[in-house]
């Protein structure tokens, strides 16, 4: 979904009918504004409706640190390798695209971040004021609009992905909120979720963003950690070499088998090999000097294999 459409998403209001009665004022959010207007009914109520409208979709400008996260963890990895690339691009041509904001609900005076984190962080960086739309969202509305303009960015990884989707779940959203969120079909969140479901967080959280690791390898490695915790195997300067040296401790070679065992004959000659394999042992009798012991033998074996248990004592 490109970006503007998000945008359209989330500010258009219909346009009014000339012939059509002034709109009624949308029902209260959750966020209580003493200051919020009441519209007169008639020509003056709908004007004043139209300017509040307006004023909703102007750009304003916030102060940093009056910003607040929002929303579900979107991003795995605690630095932003390219956040200082971002800070001096804003520094020389300043902020080109504005953040989405919503009032905190739980502070009137304070902000939450519906999308543009990087962009706050750059900004906070540079001790500069942050150009943002501000809306009045409810937490369906806000992880919606999150995980649109993910999905519109397209740079976040499988792995962060999934992540976010474990998140919407975990906090009640069904899987259709969480498609319409991630901007995917319900397959592809059935695959995130079994992803998430069996690689513990703290494991996805110590490899990190793995923005080089596609679904198919997530899922193998999904598939052979069996509950198995390698946190502490998740070493590496970069987030694909930290996955990369825990799917190596999951296919480790396993040590080599024993070399083929010869029995010999009293006079030393070669009777059988003997090879050990994982599972099995086969016995290769040498028919050029066993003399017909081979055929002794298979009419034997279960005989040798009763004694061998008596003796035993089964």
């Amino acid at each position: 979904m490109a970006r503007k459409d998000l945008l359209k998403g989330l500010l258009e209001t219909k346009s009014a009918d000339p012939g059509a009665a002034p709109p009624s004022p949308a029902p209260p959010q959750a966020r209580v504004d003493a200051a919020k207007p009441r519209y007169s009914k008639g020509a003056i109520g709908a004007v004043s409706q139209s300017i509040a409208e307006l004023k909703s979709r102007a750009i304003s400008e916030v102060d940093p640190r009056m910003i607040d996260s929002g929303g579900f963890r979107d991003r795995l990895d605690a630095e932003d390798p390219d956040l200082a690339q971002l800070i001096e691009s804003i520094r020389l041509y300043g902020q080109q695209v504005p953040v989405l904001l919503r009032p905190n609900p739980n502070d009137a005076e304070r902000y939450q971040v519906v999308y543009g984190r990087r962009r706050v962080a750059a900004l906070k960086a540079l001790h500069m004021p942050v150009k943002a739309m501000v809306r009045v969202l409810d937490d369906r509305a806000l992880v919606i609009a999150q995980g649109q303009e993910n999905a519109a960015r397209r740079d976040l990884s499988f792995v962060e992905r999934a992540n976010f989707a474990r998140q919407m779940r975990d906090a009640g959203y069904d899987r259709k909120v969480i498609c319409d969120a991630l901007h995917v079909d319900k397959t592809l969140i059935s695959r995130m979720l079994s992803v998430a479901d069996r690689v513990p967080v703290a494991l996805i959280e110590a490899i990190g963003s793995a923005p080089g690791i596609g679904r198919d390898r997530w899922m193998a490695l999904a598939d052979r950690l069996k509950g198995r915790d390698l946190t502490a195997e998740a070493r590496g300067e970069t987030s694909d070499a930290r996955f990369e040296a825990v799917m190596a401790a999951l296919v480790r070679p396993r040590p080599p088998a024993p070399p083929p065992q010869t029995v010999l004959t009293e006079g030393g000659a070669a009777l059988a090999r003997v090879a050990r394999k994982r599972g099995t042992t086969v016995v290769a009798v040498e028919n050029r000097t066993a003399e017909g012991f081979e055929d002794w033998l298979v009419d034997n074996l279960a005989r040798l294999h009763r004694e061998w248990a008596t003796a035993r004592g089964k």
